[in-house]
Parts: C-alpha cells; sequence; structure tokens
C-alpha cells in the first residue's frame, strides 16, 4: 500500500519552499540593485554597441560620436561593476551555502518521497480500476447470449482498459513533471544569481536529469535497438574468435585493417546518402566501382597495358607517375559524373524513380565496360604510386586521412552551405521546397553529381590501395553496402532525416561486423544473410519510428 502521509499538496509544497524563496529571493533582490548601475548597464552598453556596428541609418561621423559616448558609459559601468564585485561574490556565496544546507534536506528531499508515494498510488489505483473492470466485464458476459452483443463487450472492455491505462501514464506524467520541476527550482535560483553561469558538475547533473526526464524506452530502443543488437554480436564475435580460431579480435593491426577497408567505402556512402536523403537511391554503385577502378587501373599500369579498350591499348609509360596518377584521378571522377548525371537528370526532370534511372545506368555501364574490355582483367599498377598517394606512417594507413577529409567536406555541405539546406528541404518535402522557390530539378542533380564526384574518388583509392588489378566486375555488390550503411547510420529512406556521422557509424559498423565475420570464417555467403537482417531490421526500425511521427 502506498504511505499517502508523505504525499504533498500543492499549496504543502509551497509552503515548505517558501522559505527558501524568501531567504535567496532577498539576497537576489539586493544583488540586482548592486548590479543596477553595473552589470546590468554593461550588458545594456554592449548590446548597444552591436546594435550600432549593424545600423545602417547613421552616417559614419555619427556612428563615431554615439561609438565614443557609448564606450565612456562603458568605461563608468565597468568601473561600478568592479566596485561592487566582491561584495555581489560575499552574497552569492550565502545564498549559494544556504541553500546545500536547506535545499535538499527542507524541501526537495520531501517533494522525492511524496512522488514516489503518488507513483504507487497511481499504480494501485490502476490495478484495482482494471481488477473492477475485469469482474464487471465477466458480469457483463454471464448474462449476454447473442454472439453480437458478446462481441460488442469485449470491445467496450478493451477500450475501458485501454482509458485506463492512459490515465495511468497521464498521472505517472504528472508526477514526473513535478518532481522535475523541483529539482529544475534549485538551478533557476542559481542560473538568477549568477546569470546563468554554472560549473561543469552543475551543467552535467542538469543534462542527466533532463535526459532522464525526456527518456521513453521506446523511442530509445526505436533510435538505437539495432546498435545495441550489432554491439552484442560484436561482443560474442570478440569472445568466440579466440577461442575456435585461436587470435584476438580487438587487435591494432584488426582496428587499422577495418578503417582501412572502410575508408574507400566512405565514398560511397556519403555519396549515395544525399540520394537517400531525396528519399531515392543509387543501384549503380558497384558498376561504377569496377569502371573506375577499370580505368585507374589503365591509366596507372605497370608498363603497357596488356587488355585493350575497343581494341586499343594504351600506353601511359611516357607520362611522370605523379600526372599518372592526377589523370587517373580525373578519368574515374569525369565517367562515374556523367553516368551519375544522366540518372540525376532523368529522376528529375520526368520524376522517374532513382530505382529505375540508377538500374538502367547500372545496366548501361556493366554493358558498355565489359564489351570494351571484354571483361579481362588488366594487372597491376605501378609499385610506388601506393607509397606516394596512401603510405604507412609507422604502421598507420594514411589512406584513413582522405575518408577523414571527405567526411568533413560533406559534412559542411550538407550544414553550412544553401545547398545543403535545400537538399534537407527537397528530402523532406520536394512541393513544399519548389513553392518555396527552391529548385527541385537542380537539388536533385546537384545530389548525383556530387555522388558522382565521390564514387570516381572511391574507386580510384580503392585501385591504388588494391594496387590495381582492375576488372569491370570489381565491386559487384558494393551498392548494397553502401545503401544499408545510410540505412543502419540513420540516414532516412522518408527523404529529409539523417546525419553525417550516421552514415560514417554505418560504415564503420557494417565493415567491422564483415571483418569479424571473415575473421571467424563464416562464408562469404552466408555473411550476405547477416547483412540482410539487418537491412530488414534497419528499415524496419526506420518505418516505425516514422508511423510513431504520423
Amino acid at each position: 500500500m502506498a504511505d499517502t502521509t508523505k504525499i504533498l499538496t500543492a499549496e504543502q509544497e509551497r509552503k515548505l519552499r517558501q522559505p527558501i524563496d524568501e531567504y535567496v529571493g532577498g539576497i537576489q533582490e539586493s544583488i540586482n540593485q548592486l548590479r543596477k548601475d553595473g552589470t546590468d548597464r554593461v550588458i545594456e552598453i554592449q548590446s548597444a554597441l552591436n546594435n550600432l556596428k549593424r545600423d545602417r541609418i547613421y552616417t559614419a561621423q555619427e556612428k563615431e560620436s554615439r561609438q565614443t559616448e557609448l564606450n565612456a558609459e562603458l568605461k563608468k559601468a565597468r568601473a561600478e561593476e568592479a566596485k561592487h564585485k566582491d561584495e555581489i561574490a560575499k552574497l552569492i556565496a550565502q545564498a549559494e551555502t544556504y541553500l546545500k544546507a536547506h535545499f535538499n534536506s527542507d524541501y526537495y528531499q520531501a517533494v522525492t518521497e511524496s512522488c514516489a508515494a503518488e507513483t504507487a498510488q497511481a499504480k494501485e489505483k490502476y490495478q484495482a480500476a482494471v481488477a473492477q473492470l475485469n469482474k464487471d466485464h465477466q458480469e457483463t458476459v454471464s448474462r449476454l447470449k447473442d454472439p453480437q452483443e458478446l462481441k460488442d463487450e469485449k470491445y467496450v472492455h478493451k477500450n475501458r482498459l485501454f482509458d485506463a491505462k492512459m490515465q495511468l501514464d497521464k498521472d505517472l506524467q504528472n508526477v514526473k513533471d513535478r518532481r522535475h520541476a523541483a529539482f529544475d527550482h534549485q538551478y533557476h535560483l542559481l542560473d538568477m544569481l549568477r546569470m546563468s553561469k554554472f560549473t561543469f558538475s552543475e551543467t552535467m547533473a542538469q543534462r542527466w536529469e533532463n535526459y532522464q526526464y525526456a527518456f521513453n524506452l521506446r523511442s530509445f530502443l526505436l533510435r538505437n535497438g539495432l546498435y545495441l543488437a550489432i554491439a552484442v554480436i560484436f561482443i560474442a564475435l570478440c569472445v568466440i574468435t579466440p577461442v575456435v580460431k585461436g587470435v584476438p579480435l580487438l587487435t591494432t593491426n584488426n582496428v587499422l585493417n577495418i578503417l582501412q577497408q572502410a575508408s574507400p567505402r566512405m565514398f560511397l556512402a556519403l555519396g549515395v546518402a544525399g540520394l537517400i536523403m531525396l528519399a531515392g537511391t543509387d543501384l549503380s554503385i558497384g558498376r561504377m566501382m569496377g569502371m573506375g577502378i577499370t580505368a585507374a587501373t589503365i591509366v596507372m599500369h605497370q608498363g603497357v597495358n596488356t587488355g585493350s579498350v575497343f581494341g586499343h591499348v594504351f600506353d601511359f609509360t611516357g607520362m611522370p607517375v605523379l600526372l599518372r596518377v592526377i589523370l587517373a584521378l580525373v578519368v574515374c571522377i569525369v565517367l562515374c559524373t556523367i553516368f551519375a548525371s544522366i540518372a540525376g537528370f532523368f529522376t528529375a526532370k520526368f520524376m522517374m524513380h532513382p530505382f529505375i534511372s540508377t538500374m538502367s545506368t547500372m545496366l548501361v555501364i556493366f554493358g558498355l565496360a565489359t564489351y570494351a574490355t571484354k571483361g579481362v582483367s588488366f594487372g597491376g599498377i605501378e609499385p610506388a604510386i601506393p607509397g606516394m598517394i596512401i603510405p604507412k606512417i609507422n604502421g598507420f594507413p594514411t589512406i584513413i586521412l582522405w575518408a577523414v577529409a571527405a567526411v568533413a567536406i560533406v559534412w559542411f555541405i550538407w550544414n553550412k552551405t544553401t545547398f545543403g539546406k535545400n537538399l534537407y528541404a527537397v528530402g523532406g518535402n520536394p512541393e513544399a521546397a519548389s513553392v518555396s522557390g527552391i529548385s527541385v530539378f537542380k537539388v536533385t542533380v546537384g545530389a548525383f553529381i556530387m555522388a558522382g564526384i565521390l564514387y570516381g574518388f572511391g574507386s580510384w583509392l580503392e585501385c591504388i590501395r588494391m594496387f590495381g588489378s582492375g576488372s569491370v566486375s570489381y565491386g559487384q555488390g558494393w551498392e548494397m553496402d553502401a545503401i544499408a550503411a545510410c540505412v543502419v547510420g540513420g540516414i532516412s529512406f522518408t527523404g529529409g532525416i539523417g546525419k553525417i556521422s550516421g552514415v560514417v557509424t554505418g560504415v564503420f559498423i557494417f565493415t567491422a561486423l564483415t571483418y569479424s565475420l571473415t575473421t571467424l570464417g563464416i562464408d562469404a555467403n552466408l555473411q550476405f544473410v547477416f547483412s540482410g537482417i539487418i537491412i530488414l531490421v534497419a528499415v524496419m526500425l526506420d518505418c516505425l519510428k516514422y508511423v510513431q511521427k504520423k
């Protein structure tokens, strides 16, 4: 049974808090008087100076004159502020000492106990209501014979149980609000005393309290359930691998290998993330990778190419190695951007779903590249190139720095440019964006162009990482990895929702999981099963979040 003697009425709670408010309030009034001609006046003058800089009504001479006057007043105000600084600090310390001695013991502890008793009372009330509803339902059902009446009674009973549950949630929320308001009151008093200056521990305490207050288990699981499940799987792999294979999974070398493998994939995921942001996708990523790697291998090939393109054998050995590296990058970017732009044009111009436009370009790319090269591999690139572009410094693979740079650039584009803001707007509601003056066509084509540039960079880096061996079949299935990384990272297929940090997280998760399963010796075909389940769960959670918002 709930201890109702501890439950406080609103009036009783106010009386408990009254001595604290009166004591601290009296000190606050003294502080306000001391700040009137000092700190308050400094803030007022500084605001006037800032407004004066932006004000275009005055002439330059008038501005200078007014600024001189304000600076003179500011000097006096600061002198007044300094004059009362020690006295104000003494009063603040006095108020803080009083709060430490009385707030918890005289007020907050009693409110906490009251809230605990109210919570227990609300739950008992709910259980009694449910018991009574069930009893009444059984009595009613025992008297009814007509099937339709029985069906109606069950429906009504179900609704009554739902109403009782809603009332319980309402009562619990009211208790939660009351305790949270009591907690916040102390920081409200400190806020007034110190003018919004808190210590680190006080800031953390407020953040933790706000997190607990706003925490909802359902929402938490919708946002983080998949990450928790993957974390459990990864921990299990870390435990199982040393037992089965006799080698630890979490080593510095393995972590660096994961980051190294993730780096080229990061470019692909960042590219397709912009398209998913527009409620689209891209099925041509894998074929773009194959085309880009083949083109890069041809340009950077060691010696004369062993294969031909449309019957022509290329020989770039007469060019300096660095120039060949730059040319390979340009060729990769140009090829990938051209085909991405074509898909973007058809998507934007004819309102074609990206699934169709990118599937078409995927077929075109694979068909042309396979026909042109007869599907043969072009061997390796100049052995000096990897050491020039992605050297290992004391065992650290610098290819990771390329991925970091790509993440930083794309983050800046998404969050600090007009194009990035328009990308979110068009993805969230293209009709509303169009009405507000945003060109949906330009934003869509721009997203595809940016994706093409990133695919080109990614294929170029992967070619260097793998020392060439370019083949048009390379990269098959990479589109699924890139799309899955974005979905796991929270880029919503509903459009307009997502963060770059989510993309990075998704890429690392998939790369680490694939690496771990490979190390454990899991068949590559079974790894597709894991990937498929993860994608399915990620999209399911995304859909649930969307339905919840609706």
